[in-house]
């Protein structure tokens, strides 16, 4: 009986990530961009020190599909590690990579062209027979289904959106049976795609959804021809088949987008598939921390200091924090950033968020509007705003002016 074949399973990378961070003046790189890098050099070194048979990556290597030369070669310098190491590695176009004028190249396409050795870019549906160490595997590939270059011009004539999504996801289903069907039940196979399966739980990547989204019910993918599906497109790691009859995994991103996934791990998934038999476990990175800090100090009579013993509760060093802090209108002067920033000085970044209260008030105390004069109206309105009372006085006598003058006006 065969070894069991190792895979390492990653992806949505999403390099050129560059929000909650600054300029690396060692690398001339945006520090989250090298936060990126380095879980992709983790992943790297993971997959040689643990002699991996086949690396997957399920799409989405940038943040466009027009990435900065400078990530590319930095995503290119660490493919060819695993090039060099002859780990055959499957790079699957997402829906960041590929572009929208179906002739042009997708952002990973240069590794096709250039012939990189043991590398192979997947840009469509198609069954792959690849040799490994431990023997022959076989991956169906599927990237990201754009619809327009799976429907001709007659299948939209006429349709409605929704007609549309159903037909789209329908030749989506049967080029998955398609493929399910050429499959050799004496190898391993495994299902590789990039897109969403409607019992999935998305996060904040619908935030950076580039295109209209195609969901692919999962029963679609519950077939025992598959010995694992390796799925893309889906920042939060989940498997959607807990019977492992076979897993339906997403690994989830690498790193944190936004404080969306403040609370996710990240990582990849660590496969070992042999005929009829597949484990696999998740392996956590050490992805950076972001932390919300939340404080009321709408009863406190020194605010400042009520912030500065709350954070105390905290480790801020290296961790993106998200400072929000609940306080009145006549707090909300005297807090200034210049005294909250330096309270955050150990963390890799910082945001401030004010949640200022404002009274809820009848703004007219149950008079009609017709009955009122408009420096009485301008009043209510004043105090629904929460306007301190020593601004009041003054915006009235500002008003009574005003409203003088126009008089004078229409009287002359």
């Amino acid at each position: 009986m065969r070894e069991p074949i190792r895979i390492l399973h990653f992806a949505d990378l999403h390099i050129g990530m560059e929000n909650y961070g600054r300029l690396d003046p060692e690398t001339g790189l945006n520090r989250r961009v090298v936060d990126f890098l380095d879980r992709l050099d983790d992943v790297v070194a993971y997959a040689i020190e643990h002699e991996a048979d086949l690396v997957l990556f399920a799409g989405d290597a940038f943040r466009n599909r027009t990435p900065d030369p400078t990530y590319q070669r930095e995503f290119a310098l660490r493919i060819r590690r695993l090039s060099e190491a002859k780990i055959p590695t499957v790079l699957l176009e997402g829906n960041h990579d590929i572009p929208v004028m179906e002739r042009r190249a997708s952002s990973v396409a240069i590794f096709d062209t250039l012939g990189v050795p043991h590398v192979i870019v997947a840009r469509k549906p198609e069954v792959l027979r690849i040799e490994t160490q431990r023997g022959p595997i076989q991956i169906a590939v599927f990237p990201y289904p754009i619809r327009q270059r799976l429907l001709t011009r007659d299948h939209f004539r006429g349709l409605s959106q929704e007609d549309l999504d159903r037909t789209v996801t329908e030749v989506v289903v049967g080029l998955i049976q398609q493929m399910a069907a050429q499959v050799d039940t004496e190898i391993p196979a495994v299902l590789m795609g990039h897109f969403s399966v409607d019992s999935a739980h998305w996060g904040s990547e619908r935030n950076i959804m580039v295109g209209r989204d195609v969901a692919v019910p999962l029963s679609a993918l519950i077939d025992p021809v598959w010995d694992y599906v390796a799925l893309g497109h889906i920042h939060q790691h989940q498997n959607l088949n807990p019977e492992n009859t076979p897993p339906v995994v997403y690994p989830g991103s690498l790193e944190r987008v936004d404080f969306g996934e403040e609370k996710q791990p990240k990582g990849f998934c660590w496969i070992e598939i042999a005929r009829g038999s597949t484990t696999w476990r998740y392996i956590e990175l050490s992805a950076r921390p972001f932390i919300t800090v939340r404080v009321d100090v709408r009863q406190e009579t020194d605010p400042l200091a009520a912030i500065q013993a709350h954070l105390a509760r905290y480790t801020l060093m290296d961790v993106v924090v998200r400072l929000i802090v609940s306080m009145t209108p006549e707090q909300e002067p005297r807090l200034r950033d210049a005294d909250l920033v330096p309270l955050l000085e150990p963390a890799f970044f910082a945001q401030i968020n004010r949640e200022v209260e404002r009274t809820a008030r009848d703004r007219l105390e149950g008079l009609e509007p017709d009955t009122m004069t408009p420096a009485h109206l301008l009043e209510r309105y004043l105090l629904s705003k929460g306007i301190p009372e020593t601004n009041l006085i003054s915006y009235l006598e500002i008003a009574a002016q005003i409203f003088a003058a126009d008089l004078a006006g229409e009287s002359a």
